[in-house]
């Protein structure tokens, strides 16, 4: 059984990190949407964060016993919708297919939330796409709840 590190990032590790975000899109996407739209704005998001200019975020990766990232978490502070009170959000989680099924999903997120606390956030939303059952069932194992829900019509 392999062992997993999980620790925070450091700017070092964004090329491993943009390599596994297209896994983001790695369900039974609706037809409507294009997979790059999934991760892309998610590697700008790192890449500004790479650069020092969000302050506002943290990012955490898993790796592998050979050293190789197989995993990441990107969290950011901010309001929460409709409260106003401090949060977070949990704006990425992936794993490599070679890394599914071993807890370390569970473990990026509990990162998250630890580094969430620890700046004052008192809750953490995240999206998830309806048919990413995977990711849902996930959530739902870690005390997320469905709250609203977004409809969408092409027009």
């Amino acid at each position: 059984m392999p062992h997993f590190t999980v620790r925070p990032a450091t700017r070092t590790d964004e090329a491993a990190i943009l390599e596994i975000l297209p896994r983001l899109a790695d369900f039974n996407l609706p037809e409507s949407r294009n997979p790059d739209h999934l991760w892309q704005g998610d590697a700008a998001m790192l890449a500004e964060w790479a650069s020092g200019s969000r302050t506002d975020m943290n990012v955490f990766v898993a790796e592998d016993d050979s050293a190789c990232i197989v995993g990441s978490s990107i969290v950011s502070l901010r309001e929460e919708l409709l409260s106003h009170e401090p949060s977070a959000h949990l704006e990425v989680l992936v794993l490599a297919k070679s890394a599914e099924g071993q807890g370390l999903g569970k473990r990026l997120i509990a990162a998250a939330e630890e580094y969430a606390k620890s700046h004052g956030a008192i809750t953490m939303t995240l999206h998830v796409f309806d048919s990413n059952n995977r990711a849902r069932s996930l959530y739902e194992k870690c005390g997320f709840n469905a709250e609203l829900l977004r409809y969408i019509k092409p027009l």
